[in-house]
């Protein structure tokens, strides 16, 4: 459903010189400077994949994205999207796609959610029954009927949003672009995002490229991502394989009861070998203890540490995700 081969896009901006009279020699000979912001990315996705597309800030998400829907053009490199040329900004193309940028607002504000749909119908002159149809499905699906008639300025970040979903699906696309659609909801408004997303993704086959900094966005809906880095591809895969690239690390979490009071001594003396030995090991202004282990070594650390002290308490936890996509990024800087 798209292929990428070596997208490149090269910004060329101005570089003024300080002063008065390094504006003036702007006037004569001006001085640029190019950054990539997408540089030789290839990938493809299926028809039907719901993919993560993760990278830092200023990493080139969003510029692919806009290459992809057409928005801005690429310096180098191709991109075809169910056949058809982005950059030709063809009618046919513009009905089999949509793009909802979370920080960007494509409803009118002060008017309702629901005159923006009417217009959105006559845009794309879709038939009446297939409009109502659609809009009494994607309207159920997020539970926002009673504010259909309310202004835009005045609906919740999270109900705005679902207004944002329900206008880019309005005339059924193919393939669907989302930049941040989570960014700033609270965690029932991103769970109630997530839950449609997935069930509006499996139910019509919807192939789906999402860009999120919450990592419970990717973990709950993809199973495959691709990482940028620089305008850089540096990873392209299972998601699971992407946790398991740490090492198979995990987090071992201990608590000392002497730091509550228990013990009259203080707390219990672990090995100052730890660190050597563990890696990793950290000690927080509660006496709680962690350390990072590889997983083969988990039941023997956490026998080492039942057996050195008094231990009110111990967890076992995957490092997060996050941690490992930071470890990704600082190992390509």
């Amino acid at each position: 459903m798209i292929e990428v081969e070596n997208l490149t896009r090269v910004f060329r901006t101005y570089r003024k010189q300080p002063g008065f009279w390094g504006g003036m020699k702007g006037l004569f000979r001006r001085e640029f400077d190019e950054t990539a912001a997408a540089k030789d990315i290839s990938f493809s996705i299926a028809e039907g994949e719901f993919v993560g597309f993760l990278g830092p800030n200023g990493a080139g998400k969003t510029t692919t994205l806009k290459m992809l829907s057409g928005l801005i053009y690429p310096t180098g490199g191709r991109a075809r999207v169910a056949g058809f040329d982005p950059t030709r900004r063809e009618n046919a193309y513009r009905r089999i796609f949509a793009l909802v940028l979370g920080q960007k607002n494509q409803l009118w504000w002060d008017l309702p959610a629901i005159e923006s749909f009417n217009l959105i119908r006559a845009i794309y002159d879709l038939p009446a029954a297939q409009y109502q149809a659609t809009l009494d499905e994607l309207v159920d699906l997020l539970e926002v009927r009673a504010k259909l008639n309310v202004m835009v300025r005045e609906l919740s970040l999270g109900e705005r949003m679902k207004m944002e979903l329900i206008a880019a699906l309005l005339h059924r696309p193919r393939v669907l672009f989302l930049d941040e659609p989570t960014i700033g909801l609270d965690v029932v408004s991103q769970k109630s995002v997530r839950s449609f997303l997935r069930d509006y993704n499996r139910r019509n086959r919807v192939t789906i490229l999402l860009t999120s900094h919450y990592m419970a966005d990717i973990k709950e809906l993809c199973d495959r991502v691709i990482v940028i880095h620089h305008g850089r591809k540096i990873y392209d895969g299972a998601l699971d394989r992407l946790e398991s690239a740490s090492g198979n690390r995990k987090k071992i979490i201990t608590f000392l009861p002497a730091i509550a009071g228990e013990h009259e001594d203080g707390p219990p003396a672990f090995p100052p070998d730890w660190q050597s030995r563990h890696g990793e090991t950290t000690r927080d202004a509660e006496g709680k203890f962690t350390l990072r282990v590889p997983g083969d070594k988990v039941v023997a650390v956490s026998q080492e540490i039942l057996t050195t002290g008094p231990v009110a308490d111990i967890s076992i936890e995957e490092v997060p995700l996050e941690d490992v996509i930071a470890e990704l990024f600082k190992g390509q800087a």
